[in-house]
């Protein structure tokens, strides 16, 4: 925290909560999200490691190319690693000639099912989702004898997420207009002997209704040994050609945690919403920001649990003129900061 800040919270009287918390909260967590998002993107600009000129032959690209029509396909299995490509109950999902890395109508693909859980999902089991693609007319099964390895790539993505059990009446309401929301909230001094009394977490597997896929458009030329540290865990490299296929992005950013559904056995059908569409570089690096920060705010014990979802939901169901100013508002604060930041001026960045 910043001294200005620490000042103003000491000069209060005891027992009387910060006025910021009461009526500013919503805006000050958001504005603290975006500019420490906006920080680490100049950041990475200006202070990262100065990079040596590469040899052309050096560098890493692209496998495809931009407009490049490619096949998918999807599987389901209990199981993280999959190769049963004959298994016609396992394969959900297949679209052909999706143009990779351009915005058209042909580019966006959706498909709905109702999936039938088997006992073992309904007790605490795990369901992941294989997704291949591959240049158009060529096949994914590496034993086929057409199939070309530099032609076909996939990723795996569970649909399963394990998280700490909801407990009812333990919420607050991040806007801090709800007097209900208040009376439930238990005393600041008893928190810590009730989290006692609660005994050990208790975690249970949750159904992702929403599988969104996008397919990010990049076609940088990366040196071979400094690939960006924010790219690097994404990037697919094909060892044989020191090229990367396209890079697939399992986008949960707007999969909030009240859309999860409980798995048990009362459960006997589940919906799942499928998505593939591309991403531009620049989204893609800001939602990674984004919830970056999130973590990092979380590390630091200035963000609860569930606040990340408030915030989201602003987005989703506020005034848009109203986040977008202050989106903008926040974007040239973060720039004032990051300069004065740069000029050595700067104590107090990330509150």
């Amino acid at each position: 925290m910043s001294q200005p800040a620490a000042a103003a919270v000491a000069a209060q009287p005891q027992g009387q909560a910060p006025a910021g918390r009461q009526g500013g909260g919503l805006g000050q967590s958001l504005a603290g999200i975006v500019r420490m998002a906006v920080f680490w993107y100049f950041a990475s600009k200006f202070f990262g490691p100065k990079r040596a000129p590469t040899e052309p032959g050096l560098l890493m690209s692209n496998l495809f190319q931009k407009g490049e029509p490619m096949d998918m396909w999807m599987y389901l299995s209990e199981n993280d690693k999959f190769s049963n490509f004959g298994n016609e109950d396992a394969l959900i999902w297949h679209e052909t000639n999706i143009p990779y890395a351009v915005w058209t109508p042909t580019s966006t693909r959706t498909h709905t099912l109702t999936y039938y859980p088997t006992e073992a999902l309904k007790h605490n089991g795990s369901l992941y989702a294989h997704v291949y693609f591959s240049r158009s007319g060529y096949p994914v099964d590496p034993t086929d004898p057409e199939y070309e390895q530099k032609s076909a790539f996939g990723r795996t993505h569970p649909i399963v997420a394990y998280l700490r059990k909801s407990k009812a009446g333990h919420k607050k309401s991040l806007l801090g207009d709800s007097d209900e929301s208040e009376e439930k909230l238990p005393p600041k001094e008893n928190k810590e002997s009730e989290d006692k009394e609660e005994g050990p977490v208790e975690y249970i597997s949750y159904w992702k209704p929403n599988v969104t896929i996008n397919l990010v458009d990049d076609f940088t030329r990366y040196p071979q040994n400094n690939i960006p540290p924010n790219v690097a865990p994404y990037l697919n490299v094909d060892p044989t050609t020191n090229s990367y296929y396209p890079t697939v992005f399992f986008n949960e950013f707007w999969l909030l945690r009240d859309k999860l559904t409980a798995l048990n056995e009362t459960v006997k059908e589940l919906t799942l919403n499928l998505e593939v569409s591309p991403i531009s570089m620049t989204k893609w690096q800001l939602f990674l920001q984004i919830e970056q920060s999130f973590q990092v705010h979380r590390s630091y014990g200035s963000m609860l649990e569930g606040e990340a979802d408030e915030l989201k939901r602003v987005f989703l169901e506020g005034n848009p003129y109203l986040l977008g100013l202050t989106m903008i508002v926040s974007l040239f604060h973060s720039l004032f900061d990051f300069l004065a930041f740069k000029n050595g001026t700067c104590t107090a960045w990330f509150i």
